[in-house]
Parts: structure tokens; C-alpha cells; sequence
């Protein structure tokens, strides 16, 4: 079925694109953003989390969470990172994409865009992401790709292959932890080849970690089906934040699931990219999320690159 893109109303904003080809959809709202605000199975659940008191709303002065996927720089600033993403977008539908483009930022003098397409069969999506610098100064950033998913979910991501001290002395990967990370959290699980964030509505507290994988890649599980999204990533390239790829946080309103491209350094007119691949599965309503046996034979087929 070939995919079809029709405008409509939405959350109470008017002007909103759905993608579908018949088994998956996606609505992405040009009234603010850009900002992709579901992605799920014709008919199914939203894998996305959306803020219901601030849906059909616009031009606000400060950033807004609102839900959704959305595009930011990285590392993160209260100053650059924030910019509000309150102002409508410009829509520009090809014969195999949609692009969503911002206004300049005028704190950042940066122009986000986001390019999604859709597979005509199956649920595949395409993301890139792409921020263009119009100052006349340099700007060296990394293109953050943040993903807020519906709570009471399950995050999974993977660590690069595991070997024995005997065979492998070199580290493999860094973990990162922020000043707010606490291990002891009972929603991690460590695993020796995963690692878990389960998501509590009833914990308050924000915690996060971060890690380097080549093949980077973030999973949630929600009402036995299952999101995942996989980017590459550059092992001779540096990334922020101590060498992320990949992030994921949680609060008790939602949890997050990032990737992260390398570091730009942008000249006036130049633009920086950083592709995600998405996909959604049926038939996980019972499933073993902390046993590493279970995840390899449940993902370990969906992952290719």
C-alpha cells in the first residue's frame, strides 16, 4: 500500500500531517515544532507521550515539554538547548518524505528540520534530523534526538559485545552518570548485556545514564508491543557528554530514549545530520525483561543494520 499523507485537525491544533501506509501511522503537527507527536500501529496505542494540558497550544515564551519526538542541541544549556519550539513550521511534502522545517532560532541562530518518511508496507520510519547554522560565527554542537515515550514502559539498550579480561583489556564503552543518577534506583536492572530502565509513574525522582555503542539502539517495551530505534554511531568520532551515543531518562510523567551524533563544528550555512531508523512489533504480552537469554532471542533478530 503506498503511503498516504492527509492534513488534519489534531489535539487541537488544525494543522497536522498523518502518515499512514494502512498499518502504521504517524502524525507530525506543524503548528508548533517540529515535533512528531504519535507513532503507533493503525488503530493501536500512541508509543509517545503526550502532555495533555499543553496539546493544540502555541507560542508560549518558555520551552515546552508537550511530548512527542523532537530535535535538540547537545551538550545541554539551559540557554541554547531550551530555545522554545513554539512557532509554527514550515511543511513540505516530497514523493517519499515529509520535512518539517523551523524558523531560525533566534537565541541559537539555528534552523532545525526533521525528514520523515515512511515505508510503504510494515511500520519502518526514517528520522533525519538536521540543524543548519545561520550565524556568521561557528558553532560545534552534537544533533540530540529525543524520543518521550508513554509511561509505565519498559527501556531496553544493549552494551557492546561482552568477552572475558583474558581475551579483551582494552574498555569497550563508557557509562555515563549525571549528578542526579542514583544506582541504588530500583528502576535500573544491570544485566550483562543490557541494561533496563523500567518506568514508574509513582517515582518522582529524574535519573539518568548514558553509554557508547557502535550499533546504537533503544527499545520500549509498552502493552506487549514494542518501539526500537537504531542509529550508527562512530567509534573515531567524538560525541558529548563524556562519549554518548545513546541516553535515556526517566521521570515520573514519562521516559526517554536518545541517541546522539557526533560533534559539529558548523560554519555559516552548514548543516549537520543524524539519521534514526524506527519499528514497531506485536506479541509481547508475556515477556521476560531482565533476562539477557529472553532479549537475545527476542531482539537480537530484529536488530540489523
Amino acid at each position: 500500500m503506498a503511503v498516504n499523507i492527509e492534513k488534519l485537525a489534531w489535539g487541537g491544533w488544525p494543522n497536522c500531517y498523518r502518515m499512514s501506509n494502512g498499518e502504521a501511522e504517524l502524525i507530525i503537527t506543524s503548528d508548533v515544532g517540529p515535533r512528531i507527536m504519535r507513532y503507533g500501529f493503525v488503530g493501536g496505542q500512541n508509543f509517545f507521550k503526550v502532555f495533555e494540558d499543553q496539546l493544540g497550544k502555541s507560542r508560549e515564551r518558555d520551552w515546552q515539554f508537550r511530548g512527542g519526538h523532537r530535535v535538540w542541541l547537545a551538550p545541554e544549556s539551559f540557554e541554547k538547548t531550551y530555545a522554545p519550539d513554539n512557532d509554527p513550521v514550515e511543511i513540505e511534502i516530497t514523493a517519499d518524505a515529509l520535512i518539517a522545517t523551523q524558523p531560525v532560532e533566534p537565541l541559537t541562530g539555528l534552523r532545525k528540520q526533521l525528514v520523515i518518511s515512511l515505508a510503504p508496507r510494515g511500520s519502518g520510519v526514517t528520522v533525519n534530523h538536521r540543524m543548519q547554522n545561520t550565524l556568521s560565527e561557528p558553532i560545534t554542537l552534537s544533533v540530540w534526538a529525543l524520543t518521550m515515550l508513554a509511561q509505565d514502559g519498559v527501556a531496553v539498550t544493549g552494551f557492546p559485545p561482552r568477552g572475558r579480561h583474558e581475551d579483551v583489556l582494552a574498555p569497550t564503552n563508557p557509562l555515563v552518570m549525571w549528578a542526579f543518577t542514583d544506582l541504588r534506583d530500583p528502576r535500573w536492572t544491570f544485566l550483562e548485556k543490557y541494561l533496563v530502565l523500567r518506568h514508574d509513574r509513582n517515582n518522582p525522582a529524574h535519573t539518568k545514564l548514558g553509554l557508547f555503542n557502535p550499533r546504537t539502539w533503544g527499545a520500549y517495551f509498552l502493552n506487549g508491543e514494542l518501539f526500537l530505534k537504531t542509529c550508527h554511531a562512530h567509534s573515531s568520532k567524538s560525541y558529548p557528554d563524556m562519549g554518548c551515543s545513546y541516553e535515556t531518562f526517566a521521570s515520573a510523567e514519562m521516559l526517554e530514549i536518545e541517541t546522539l551524533s557526533p560533534l559539529f563544528t558548523l560554519r555559516e550555512g552548514e548543516w549537520a545530520e543524524h539519521g534514526e531508523n524506527w519499528s514497531l512489533y506485536r506479541d509481547f504480552q508475556s515477556f521476560d525483561y531482565y533476562s539477557d537469554e529472553a532479549l537475545d532471542k527476542s531482539l537480537l533478530p530484529l536488530l540489523t543494520w
